[in-house]
């Protein structure tokens, strides 16, 4: 459930209802780098940035840059559609 809320909270005029968070996973695993999709893993789970950093080891600036790219790339037309039922 904390994935589905998350992807509501980022996306602009989600296509609701979200598949369930397993298929969810499956999705995004496929469309997502690995470091984009264990950063909205942890980011759903909510885990705060210094910890993120810490385990993905990243700077404060990448990680600023790849959550707006993740963000973006959840927000286009043909994601939406895949993540929706």
């Amino acid at each position: 459930m904390p994935l589905q809320q998350y992807i509501i909270s980022v996306v602009t005029h989600p296509r609701l209802p979200l598949k369930d968070e397993m298929s969810l996973k499956e999705v995004l695993k496929r469309r997502l780098t690995k470091k984009e999709y264990k950063i909205l893993d942890v980011l759903a789970y909510g885990k705060n940035t210094e910890e993120i950093c810490t385990k993905l080891k990243l700077d404060t600036d990448r990680y600023n840059e790849m959550v707006l790219i993740l963000v973006k790339k959840l927000n286009q037309e043909k994601l939406k559609q895949e993540l929706a039922v």
